[in-house]
């Protein structure tokens, strides 16, 4: 069963939607993910393995379809994303400012793989869920 820190998932995720002209930087958004957790006195773990993490998920989000290399009509360089629709999806469901949140994370991280592409796919799809 993969398990994912949805925490960190939805950082990377807020970051693509807002940052049209910036580049994509999983590590330091790890960092500052870190700091985040540890200024709310949260464990943090090992910082390299964060930044890791956060690497790896990039490349997860962008495989698996729920980010895409912005258009160059938008500001697309190659190195900066957009959410996609199944990107969108994803954060409406994790997003941590949402009463209820909890819930959906916990449906994914139920499943033997929440971010495999058909498994998403169905666990988005129910209503009492998203």
């Amino acid at each position: 069963m993969t398990t994912y820190d949805w925490n960190l998932i939805e950082r990377l995720l807020h970051e693509v939607q807002n940052g049209a002209d910036q580049n994509f930087t999983p590590r330091p958004y790890a960092e500052q993910h870190a700091a985040e957790l540890a200024a709310n006195g949260e464990p943090v773990g090992d910082v390299d393995r964060l930044k890791t993490r956060a690497c790896e998920y990039e490349k997860l989000l962008l495989d698996r379809g729920f980010i895409e290399s912005r258009p160059e009509s938008e500001g697309g360089n190659g190195e900066n994303f957009v959410l996609t629709a199944r990107g969108s999806q994803l954060i409406s469901m994790i997003d941590s400012s949402i009463p209820g949140f909890e819930h959906p994370r916990q449906v994914l991280d139920e499943q033997p793989d929440a971010l495999d592409q058909a498994t998403f796919a169905d666990v988005a799809s129910k209503a009492q869920i998203a």
